[in-house]
């Protein structure tokens, strides 16, 4: 039976379509997968910023999982926003009833423009229902210093933040380095068992960069349902990337941070056998 690679994204729904929601099924339908999606909160949001955030009941976000799931093979999913620890709740409890091959968690904590958005309370249910269960999860600087009550300013603390979330209960952690601008960006990617890896890529001065979290998330769980290793997966996600920043740099959307071009160079659908 033909089929496509079928990744499912748990996440926020953004208005202005530069991140969230609309970013991943971009993303996924760039790299030649079939998207499918499941809304924790909608957002009033452009890109100058979130105006305002509309939680979805639990209860409906239980009856989207469960629509999905029943009926359609997914290989892969990734988890973005969850802003209250009932909904982390609901997730925890639908991957473990369908136990998908790949989680990838993407903690969104505060968006591109500054705006926090989730509960102080909803991080320490994250630590104990969501991040055992993922297989990667892909914090930014501002992120991770919320996870472990901690600055970190530079590539060593960055090395030694990573290790600390795994060994607190992380499978892997891909800790992204962008917010520290400078000539070579670094990112580290720290796994249970394996001495951690540093990742460079080169920065790309441009004003748009919102969604680049969900993005790159997203393309890693594509990747991944696609039948690429983890580290495979990111390397590839990062040059994903890091063509759509480049591609979308000097192309105006909006008065603040625009999005990617996420499809620079779009994939067919590919067909799995």
């Amino acid at each position: 039976m033909n089929r496509y690679p079928t990744v499912l994204t748990i996440a926020g729904s953004d208005s202005g379509g530069g991140a969230g929601i609309q970013a991943d099924l971009k993303t996924i339908a760039a790299l030649g997968a079939y998207g499918t999606s499941a809304i924790t909160a909608l957002t009033a949001q452009n890109t100058q910023g979130v105006r305002a955030i509309h939680p979805v009941p639990p209860v409906f976000l239980q009856e989207q999982l469960e629509a999905v799931f029943e009926d359609i093979t997914v290989d892969a999913v990734k988890i973005g926003m969850v802003n209250t620890a009932e909904v982390a709740l609901v997730i925890a409890q639908a991957l473990d009833r369908f136990k998908p091959s790949f989680v990838v968690f993407d903690p969104v904590m505060v968006s591109t423009s500054g705006s926090k958005l989730i509960q102080d309370e909803t991080v320490a249910v994250l630590w104990k229902e969501l991040f055992p269960r993922a297989d990667l999860i892909t914090p930014n600087l501002d992120e991770a210093e919320i996870l472990i009550g901690g600055q970190i300013r530079t590539a060593a603390t960055m090395k030694g933040a990573a290790i600390q979330m795994v060994e607190k209960g992380c499978k892997a952690v891909l800790l992204k380095g962008g917010h520290l601008v400078a000539p070579t960006i670094y990112d580290v990617l720290a796994q249970r068992g394996q001495e951690p890896l540093i990742l460079e890529s080169d920065y790309i001065d441009s004003r748009n960069v919102h969604g680049t979290g969900c993005t790159l998330s997203s393309a890693i769980a594509t990747y991944l349902a696609k039948g690429n290793s983890l580290t495979e997966s990111i390397i590839f996600a990062k040059e994903y990337i890091a063509g759509a920043i480049r591609e979308g740099k000097d192309v105006v959307t909006g008065h603040g941070p625009g999005p990617l071009n996420h499809s620079f160079s779009p994939l067919s659908m590919q067909i799995l056998s």
